[in-house]
């Protein structure tokens, strides 16, 4: 038997399961310090967690003492220690994969968790500035001693002012339906890749207002895990993985003030427990989050006709850079108010591919790119970009945020493409691209002989993926090879 604390836990582990009691402790966010609220906490954290954690969470059992009961204990499956996110990073069997599969699930944990005026209201300004100011209550004295005052208070002004100055964005959130009742607290240490699944445990129980949060903040816990774990890379491609997954490239917008949020959080948690070192490095992280990104932020835009593998060199290149993607195919989807996969069978140019409908359309699509790059980041647009009107307001799009444009073509033999067609559909696709309109799409199509031979760079998808990605990344700013913080 292993005995595990925490600074409010006492967890017991046995070869197959974990017994778990709460300390009769009270710290102003929680109060543990009757019976009667360890027993609900217990039933609370079953309840919750079997959400993320299907089959691992059994149930609440009493512990007597002397006859009666004198406690009350969460009896859950215990899981792999091998199969732990944080370890598995340590041994460098973390990587791309596992993120994206990590981004995927909890777009769709996110997307069907509750959300209503009560929930909302917990992403306000007002309740967000509340949390603010009561980390900096609890944890003032102890950021200043680690930090220095100036520092301390820098953060402090930072996080503050972000609040003041982007007010309308956390409401339009509400507005959005963004704000849910998500987890609480996503760390490395709470994620297991398990034989029966991905799992996430340990979600916060005792506090609604900590669980109740825009869906941004409950993901910036995770991309600061990966930060602080020296993986940034990892970080960028779990926030652009999540943003193509939910369609949520808004969070974009919110991620750095809620991961420094989320930094103070637990820099506070190690002033708990001692761990000043831990608590030092979590400050740092917290002050550091108002910074840009290593990768410096450009626009991406990669287009060509239907079939010629601009999809596929766009996720090539989202992984290179740890960009976010904003493709036109999702887009019209979301737009239209259709799952991705599903087919929207319409002729050439018509319903919602008629003109009107593709404005709006790209409207979205720079919309969208404009909140990435207004982050700091860079940015890969998957379209057509059949004309040359589309391609200057790419180009524009560029120049206004003041980064570099570019632009990639994707070419192929008209039978390569046909053939790719019809294996696209024996199979569920998000493009619509089919081999009926492929030559009036070419018709239509106008080559970008406008563009400067610098922003331009064309190449033939019918050769091998990893030379046409080595010639991609020596033309344009890739995450650099062997760099992860």
């Amino acid at each position: 038997m292993k005995r595990i604390e925490t600074h409010i836990s006492k967890l017991f582990l046995f070869e197959r399961d974990v017994f778990k009691l709460k300390k009769p402790v009270n710290f102003g966010f929680l109060d543990f310090t009757t019976l009667e609220a360890r027993r609900r906490a217990c039933e609370a954290e079953v309840e919750l967690n079997r959400r993320l954690a299907p089959g691992v969470y059994l149930g609440v059992v009493p512990i007597h003492r002397g006859g009666r009961v004198a406690d009350w204990a969460v009896h859950m499956t215990r899981l792999d220690d091998r199969d732990r996110a944080d370890l598995m990073l340590r041994r460098g069997m973390l990587g791309p994969a596992a993120v994206s599969a990590i981004a995927q699930r909890l777009a769709a944990f996110h997307q069907a968790c509750p959300s209503d005026g009560k929930i909302a209201a917990y992403g306000s300004p007002e309740t967000i500035a509340f949390n603010v100011r009561e980390n900096f209550a609890q944890a003032q004295r102890n950021a200043v001693a680690l930090l220095g005052r100036r520092a301390a208070e820098q953060l402090e002004r930072w996080q503050l002012a972000f609040l003041h100055q982007h007010d309308h964005l956390f409401r339009r959130r509400i507005a959005q339906g963004r704000v849910r009742e998500g987890h609480g607290d996503l760390r490395l240490e709470h994620v297991y890749f398990t034989r029966h699944g991905l799992r996430v445990i340990d979600c916060i129980e005792f506090n609604e207002r900590f669980r109740m949060a825009d869906v941004c903040a409950d993901l910036a816990f995770l991309s600061m895990d990966l930060a602080a774990n020296g993986r940034v890379d990892l970080a960028e491609l779990l926030l652009a993985r999540y943003a193509r997954a939910s369609d949520d490239y808004d969070l974009y917008g919110l991620v750095d003030f809620y991961e420094s949020y989320r930094a103070y959080v637990r820099a506070k948690i190690a002033t708990f427990t001692g761990d000043d070192a831990a608590a030092r490095r979590f400050f740092l992280l917290a002050l550091s989050a108002s910074r840009r990104s290593i990768m410096p932020p450009a626009v991406i835009a990669v287009g060509g006709v239907i079939a010629a593998g601009k999809s596929t060199i766009a996720e090539r290149l989202g992984d290179a850079c740890s960009a976010p993607i904003v493709d036109a195919d999702r887009t019209r989807k979301h737009l239209a108010g259709v799952p991705a996969e599903t087919p929207m069978r319409e002729g050439a140019w018509q319903g919602a591919y008629d003109p009107e409908f593709t404005t709006h359309v790209y409207e979205e699509v720079f919309r969208r790119a404009g909140v990435v790059l207004a982050s700091g980041r860079p940015v890969v647009i998957d379209a057509s970009f059949r004309s040359r009107r589309w391609r200057a307001l790419a180009r524009e799009l560029a120049r206004t945020h003041g980064v570099p444009f570019h632009f990639v073509e994707c070419v192929a033999p008209a039978e390569v493409c046909r053939a790719r067609l019809k294996e696209r559909a024996q199979s569920a696709s998000v493009s619509d691209g089919r081999i009926e309109i492929f030559d009036a799409f070419c018709k239509s199509y106008e080559p970008p002989v406008e563009l400067a031979p610098h922003e331009r760079i064309t190449i033939d998808t019918s050769r091998p993926i990893p030379d046409n990605l080595a010639h991609l990344t020596g033309r344009l700013e890739a995450w650099p090879a062997g760099l992860s913080a």
